[in-house]
């Protein structure tokens, strides 16, 4: 999506619990796990306890605001995204969130897109945003607890752990020249024909978890590699991650070998999925660093790509002028790609 002026990211903000889980502590089989565990490369994973998936983005949405010196009634603008469970039954987190930040003149909207949705919830904002500005300020945020009985954060997945945390990120049309970022860009391509990978061969279910007790995104997967081999997703992966960033960058109207071009934020999944599915297509497209902040976090549900704009604010990692990709990809399969570039004097 060309964005004709650059939408402002006025501030932007990662919480996370001081609390951890450990392999060693939660993987139930040791042997079955540890050569899977030994190939994500996290050490340990945040762990909200107790914390509700959705108070943990209200905690990272107030940072943001107080960052920025922005009251929750000047959002004209909120949509959540969240890939497991917010704590009820038929009930809207966005609203809850709006109400609890004071944002009662805000239009809450939830995004479910699954691990992609915070990078969707940004684009699909600033679309609005760049359609009714005097909307004013728009906030994104995300939230997600991995928690038991339904789901192990260590083993539902392969080549993904997941780590609970709460991210936001406040945008705003016309950017100011407060704005720690400004996005310039984002590109968001699918390959529906993957859907198959996180249904397998299971009959649609009445309620949750009819099936197995927790949430096994391994057995779906199983399923849909024993009719499709894995060269299908392979080469579907490859495909999508070339396209968002050649549709990125030129609706950035950056080349690919662009010195200004400063680094590339990858999505927080494991190591071995990153340098298998990534990092070969990512290293022939774009000569910059590649980044990934993972290693400490895990993959943070629909959070990575807020969490990567937070990152980049937090650690002023560009220099005037300089520009950064911030990538996410997730179940269905959606990948993304924003550009945002550090503001340079006038």
């Amino acid at each position: 999506m060309r964005l004709d002026h650059p939408v402002g990211i006025a501030a932007a903000a990662l919480w996370l619990p001081d609390r951890r889980s450990t392999a060693e502590s939660d993987v139930a089989d040791q042997r079955a796990a540890a050569g899977a565990v030994r190939d994500l490369a996290h050490p340990s994973l945040p762990d909200a306890g107790e914390v509700p998936a959705p108070d943990m983005a209200v905690r990272a949405a107030e940072e943001a605001l107080r960052s920025a010196g922005v009251r929750g009634d000047q959002l004209g603008l909120l949509c959540h995204a969240w890939m497991y469970y917010q704590g009820h039954d038929l009930w809207s987190p966005p609203h809850y969130i709006a109400r609890r930040l004071g944002a009662q003149d805000a239009l809450p909207v939830g995004i479910q897109q699954v691990c992609n949705g915070g990078a969707t919830a940004v684009e699909l904002t600033a679309a609005r945003l760049a359609a009714e500005p005097e909307r004013g300020y728009g906030l994104v945020t995300t939230g997600d607890r991995f928690t038991g009985p339904g789901f192990d954060r260590w083993t539902a997945d392969y080549g993904v752990a997941y780590g609970d945390g709460g991210t936001a990120v406040l945008l705003r049309v016309p950017a100011g020249e407060r704005d720690g970022l400004l996005l310039r860009a984002t590109c968001t391509v699918a390959s529906p024909e993957l859907e198959e990978m996180h249904r397998g061969a299971d009959p649609f279910a009445g309620a949750a978890r009819t099936h197995r007790p927790r949430v096994d995104m391994r057995a779906t997967k199983r399923a849909y590699l024993r009719s499709h081999g894995r060269e299908a997703f392979a080469a579907a992966n490859e495909r999508c991650v070339r396209a968002v960033v050649t549709g990125a960058l030129h609706d950035a109207g950056l080349a690919p070998d662009d010195k200004r071009i400063r680094c590339a934020v990858l999505p927080r999944f494991g190591r071995k999925t990153l340098h298998e599915s990534w990092l070969p297509v990512l290293g022939e497209l774009v000569g910059t660093e590649l980044l990934d902040w993972g290693r400490d976090t895990g993959h943070l549900g629909a959070g990575d790509a807020i969490a990567g704009l937070a990152g980049l604010v937090r650690g002023e990692v560009l220099a005037p002028g300089e520009f950064a990709l911030v990538f996410s990809a997730g179940a269905g399969f959606t990948w993304s790609c924003l550009v945002v570039q550090a503001p340079a004097p006038d």
